[in-house]
């Protein structure tokens, strides 16, 4: 039984970004399932914000509030100090500062703007037995994506990572929030040609490619395929 227990589902992005760490690490991890639209009792004491992922680290304990941790960013720091090996956070100060911004700006910006406007509207509606609100997600793409978008590919310059010379927290939150929307949508990244190259690297990852194949899985059963934002 591993030591690290991440209380969530592979759906969300924060999930599979604790996964990411954990695997880039070769962490041994495992993942119960929360319903976090209607989660128990025992899951509102650990998870202040009602949110998920909460980590459970059993050498701590195993059940209680004791040994758990909520907030996938906090989560990662934890994990990262006590597992240093194969580090995930730029060890010189300005690369760290970096990869914690990045970081945010994809946990915060990039969520809230493309999985409010895109994600929800299409995967919740179908959900729930409606329409997709496609007329919402295409408005989003068209008129609110592009600026961050293209923040995303300009901070990558010429440089392989996001925050000094190896992978880091930054690239795979980019990725995994990123992912999120491709899950219930195609969207291209053509016009952002250094984004797009740093996307198939990343996606071509054992760490990010399997916790997204556990939550397309899912997905596929509400929707089929990815629909068009055109």
């Amino acid at each position: 039984m591993a030591d690290l227990l991440i209380y969530g589902s592979p759906v969300s992005p924060f999930v599979r970004k604790v996964e990411a760490v954990c695997l880039e690490k070769g962490v041994d991890y495992e993942v119960e399932a929360v319903n976090v639209f209607d989660p128990p009792t025992w899951f509102r004491e650990i998870s202040p914000m009602k949110r998920i992922p909460v980590l459970r680290d059993r050498s701590i304990a195993e059940e209680g509030v004791s040994g758990t941790i909520a907030d996938s960013s906090a989560i990662c720091g934890y994990i990262e100090r006590k597992h240093p090996e194969t580090p995930v956070y730029p060890g010189k100060a300005f690369a760290y500062g970096r990869a914690l911004f990045v970081e945010e700006y994809a946990d915060t910006h990039l969520v809230a703007i493309g999985g409010l406007g895109i994600f929800r509207p299409i995967f919740f509606a179908i959900n729930q037995g409606k329409e997709p609100d496609l007329d919402t997600a295409r408005a989003t793409w068209a008129g609110k994506m592009p600026d961050i978008l293209g923040w995303l590919d300009g901070a990558l310059g010429e440089a392989e990572f996001y925050a000094g010379d190896a992978l880091s927290i930054a690239d795979i939150t980019v990725t995994t929030c990123l992912m999120q929307l491709d899950l219930v949508a195609d969207v291209p990244l053509d016009g952002y040609p250094a984004l797009a190259a740093h996307q198939q690297r990343m996606r071509a990852r054992e760490s990010i490619a399997a916790p997204y194949a556990r939550a397309e899985k899912f997905i596929r059963r509400a929707v089929p395929q990815p629909l068009s934002l055109a």
